[in-house]
This record gives C-alpha cells, sequence and structure tokens, in this order.
C-alpha cells in the first residue's frame, strides 16, 4: 500500500494496514523566499519519509501598510479585501508550487492557515486584542468579515495549487479566551471559512487549538478531519471522538515529549497512540508543533514505531 492509498483509505474509513503518520514543526524561515522554504520543507518530508505532508505556512497574514498596532475602530477600518497572489503570501505559493511538483503522484499535502481571530490578533492586535473584543466588537466582527474573505481567497488558490486540504489552527482554549468571546469572534468566522472550501479539499483538517477546549464547539465543523492535543491533560480522547463525529481524527502523539525523551520511550508512546486511535479513521501525528531542534534520531523512531505496527 503506497502514501497516497494508505491516505485515501483512512479518509474513505476502510482499515488500513497502519495509519499514516507525519510530524511538523516550524522551520522559523519565514523572512526568506518561497523556494528556499519549499526545499526545506521537501528535504525535511524526505528524510524522515512520512505518509503526508503539512505544509507550515509562517508568511503572516498582511497587514495594511504602515500599520504597526489595530487597536482602535479606525486601525480595524483599515484591514480591507486584497489580491492574494499579489501579497506577501505569493511566497508561500511558490512553495506549495515546488512542493506539488516533487510529491505529485507520491504523497499528499496540505496547507496550514491560521483562523480569522488568530490572523488578525498574531501580528496586528496583539497585546490589544481582548480590549477589542470588549470596547470594539462591531469594528472587530467587520474587520473579522473581511479577513475571512481573504482567507477563502487564499484557500481556493492553495487548494488550485495542490494541496489536498487546508489545516486551519483554530484558538479553542479556555486559558485565551471566554467561551462568549469564541462563539461571538472565533467560531463564526473559522466555520466561514470552512464551509466555503468544504467541497475544494478531501483532507480539510480543523485543528482546535488549546490546553482546555472548548472542544464540544467544534463538534459541527465540516472538517474530514480532527486534530488537537488529545494525550495532553485535557483530551479529549480520540475514540471519544470518533464516535462523535463522521470523520477522522490525528493524534497520538504527544508533541511536548518527542524531545528530551529516550527512543525507547517514544517507541512505546507511538504504540500506545495508535491504539488510542485504531484501526480506521486515524491518522497518527502530533497534537501540535513539535519542536524544531528534535534529536533527528527521536522523529525517525516514530516513523519506525509506526511503519513497523504494520
Amino acid at each position: 500500500m503506497n502514501k497516497i492509498e494508505r491516505v485515501d483509505r483512512v479518509l474513505q474509513g476502510v482499515e488500513v494496514d497502519r495509519p499514516p503518520v507525519s510530524l511538523w514543526y516550524h522551520f522559523g524561515v519565514q523572512h526568506s523566499s518561497g523556494e528556499q522554504f519549499a526545499r526545506l520543507t521537501l528535504e525535511y518530508f524526505d528524510y524522515y519519509d512520512f505518509d503526508f505532508l503539512k505544509v507550515m505556512n509562517d508568511y503572516f497574514y498582511p497587514p495594511p501598510n504602515g500599520l504597526e498596532a489595530a487597536k482602535t475602530k479606525d486601525d480595524l477600518n483599515r484591514i480591507t479585501p486584497f489580491d492574494v497572489e499579489k501579497s506577501s503570501w505569493r511566497e508561500q505559493f511558490k512553495a506549495l508550487e515546488i512542493i506539488r511538483k516533487h510529491l505529485e503522484g507520491k504523497a499528499y499535502f496540505i496547507d496550514t492557515v491560521f483562523d480569522p481571530w488568530q490572523s488578525i490578533r498574531r501580528n496586528m492586535a496583539g497585546e490589544h486584542m481582548k480590549a477589542l473584543m470588549k470596547n470594539e466588537p462591531q469594528a472587530l466582527t467587520k474587520a473579522l468579515e473581511i479577513v475571512s474573505d481573504n482567507l477563502i481567497a487564499y484557500c481556493e488558490k492553495s487548494l488550485r495549487s495542490g494541496s489536498v486540504g487546508i489545516f486551519m489552527s483554530v484558538i479553542a482554549g479556555r486559558e485565551s479566551v471566554t467561551r462568549e468571546e469564541l462563539r461571538t469572534f472565533i467560531k463564526p468566522f473559522a466555520m466561514r471559512v470552512f464551509e466555503a472550501i468544504a467541497h475544494l479539499g478531501k483532507m480539510n483538517t480543523l485543528h482546535v487549538h488549546g490546553e482546555d477546549l472548548f472542544f464540544d464547539d467544534f463538534l459541527d465543523f465540516p472538517a474530514d478531519v480532527f486534530n488537537w492535543w488529545d494525550r495532553g491533560p485535557h483530551g479529549p480522547a480520540l475514540a471519544d471522538v470518533k464516535e462523535r463525529i463522521a470523520g477522522c481524527v490525528m493524534g497520538g502523539i504527544d508533541q511536548t515529549i518527542v524531545s528530551r525523551n529516550t527512543r525507547k520511550f517514544l517507541k512505546d508512546h507511538v504504540g500506545e497512540g495508535i491504539k488510542l486511535g485504531g484501526n480506521r479513521r486515524f491518522f497518527l501525528a502530533n497534537g501540535c508543533s513539535i519542536d524544531s531542534w528534535t534529536y533527528p534520531a527521536s522523529i525517525q523512531t516514530i516513523v519506525a514505531a509506526a511503519k513497523a505496527a504494520g
């Protein structure tokens, strides 16, 4: 069974010889070109021989020219529609084209985006996000609608470029937001993007990001795959979520233990993760990004243990 067949069977809910495995981390080359990023990404994928590739996206949401901090209504009103192909995201599109040519007929890749709320907070609103939710809800809502449309355009271009799905990180933890904030400013706009691309990709993945998750609020998303820190202190467990969704789950590996643990420990951890995920509708992967400085043999051990499970 090759990499593509294995992933397809999981997406179809059919039993496989073993779960497809992949891991990811941030390369830290957001200052560089799409060509450089593609080269590093493909070297990483080929070296560890993963079953599928999650393409990182460290090219931040393009802010309006001259906006150093979004902290007022007027600042938010400067967020407008733009041509994604003429923005700084063009470097990501260059990388996707190179990755597509390299992996075509060999393996699938999915592309990463951050939900509209995160897109505004990460490099525009920052420390002002809480105050904006409280004091400027209408202006923030308008800005989130515009960012959602720009993200939809980005996702459509990515899927046309060869991605088989979009991996969207959505903030969902009590340590970051209240449930009211999530239901008002996060979920509706993340849902808007997912609904727009649901028919365009077959491996659209919802990454429910955080530690103490409002997980139930995301069960109605039209995602093909759900990913979260399933082995964290709050879960929920892979099997529990599989009972409540029609799609697949992705997890089984605690990203916090991949570095600074022995290979024997990691081998046992993989075996436990596979038992938790089962032999259908399950991708073996980390619950969030692993450390970029992880010992290469540790990653090789995880992949080898997954392959030995077959």
